[in-house]
């Protein structure tokens, strides 16, 4: 492992560069974001940087922010787990699995708060499957889990065939995305290439440029007006869904993470697309730049991820706000036992300026559908 963020990035750049001579001197943005992302050692999944975190105070002051690049609900508090798990019980119970499987479990802190939530409850402890890519989170996730031992697994590959309930919460938004440019009405694939100063005078930024070409892509529905607009099409997505729909034969399926449905995610005003990248807590647009020390995401289209889900033989329970999927869930009465400092953390997550409204939650079925506690209210399945 390199052992300063400057030698890591430079051996990653030298992978990527090596990787675009070899494809002809250009690489489909999707190509380039799983570089970047998963590359063994280096990527930002893959190397020993710290990712998840909780926000910290230095932020308030103005300062840079130390330990960790952003925060997802399992760190901010933990009613997120308890009141999914309500969710996530009763699916058990209606599908009659005994399994929970989780994709990208960050440090562990889900797991932990629904084992112990249904632990709570009474319930039989289900087999947790941990699926992630990241050697490093799995060390975190097993020091964190350690009181789980017996109930927890790591595996590398999926089955040919599973039963239970699947949990990803902010997994499909990490997913290599492609991008489309409409440039004088003529659209193209915007690619990376590497740039053509002297190695010598090229300095962070100089290594790599955008390039676009002509492609036949387009996105899911027409774009109105003639103005240039840059935006993304989902594949990696929408094969994980199908995936899951073809090793899936009994049980249900909740993914949790920001976006919108495909009239939202498309519309004409939201030329510049939704490509941001997180480093301590703070954002920007721009993905050549410190490559394997910042994550790169994408919002989700979940009109896609639906119709994905449904043409290989998922069923749809319920699609919401992250804000009334946690209400319909029971996080209002967890809030009425909880501190002060507790129930003020828990407002981040259902306030509409905050995760609440920007966060979605989809849920899937294998078998016969069924009425889910998390869609009780507010159900936007028919804005998909």
């Amino acid at each position: 492992m390199m052992t300063t963020a400057h030698s890591l990035t430079s051996a990653l750049q030298d992978h990527v560069a090596r990787i675009i001579v070899e494809r002809g001197g250009w690489i489909g943005f999707d190509e380039f974001m799983a570089l970047a992302l998963y590359t063994p050692g280096l990527g930002y999944y893959a190397n020993d940087s710290a990712k998840f975190g909780s926000m910290p105070d230095a932020l308030q002051a103005g300062e840079a922010a130390a330990g960790s690049d952003f925060v997802t609900a399992p760190e901010l508090t933990p009613l997120f787990g308890k009141a999914l798990a309500n969710q996530v019980a009763q699916a058990l119970q209606v599908t009659q699995t005994s399994e929970i499987w989780e994709f990208g479990a960050g440090t562990g802190a889900l797991a932990l708060q629904v084992l112990s939530s249904l632990e709570a409850l009474g319930l039989p402890l289900p087999r947790y499957n941990i699926v992630d890519l990241s050697a490093n989170l799995r060390l975190r996730q097993q020091a964190t889990l350690a009181k789980y031992a017996d109930a927890v697994c790591w595996v590398s590959e999926l089955p040919d065939s599973l039963q239970g309930v699947v949990l990803g919460n902010e997994v499909l938004d990490a997913m290599p995305v492609k991008l489309l440019l409409r440039l004088s009405g003529v659209w193209h694939e915007r690619g990376v290439v590497l740039n053509a100063a002297p190695s010598g005078a090229q300095q962070e930024g100089q290594i790599f440029s955008w390039s676009e070409r002509p492609t036949d892509l387009r996105p899911p529905c027409p774009i109105e007006g003639e103005h240039d607009y840059l935006t993304e099409v989902h594949p990696q997505g929408e094969a994980f869904v199908r995936t899951l729909a073809d090793k899936i034969t009994a049980g249900a399926v909740f993914l949790i993470d920001y976006g919108f449905p495909e009239h939202e995610y498309y519309h004409p005003q939201r030329h510049m697309g939704t490509v941001m990248c997180h480093r301590s807590h703070r954002s920007d647009p721009d993905p050549l730049l410190a490559l394997g020390l910042k994550d790169i995401t994408a919002h989700v289209n979940f009109t896609g991820i639906a119709l994905a889900a449904q043409d290989a033989g998922l069923g749809v329970l319920g699609y919401c706000t992250q804000a009334r999927f946690l209400m319909n869930c029971g996080l209002l009465g967890l809030l009425e036992g909880a501190l002060l400092a507790a129930r003020v953390q828990a407002q981040r997550l259902v306030m509409e300026h905050e995760m609440g409204e920007l966060f979605k939650v989809i849920g899937l079925y294998q078998g016969e559908p069924w009425e889910a506690i998390g869609f009780a209210q507010g159900d936007r399945t028919h804005t998909l």
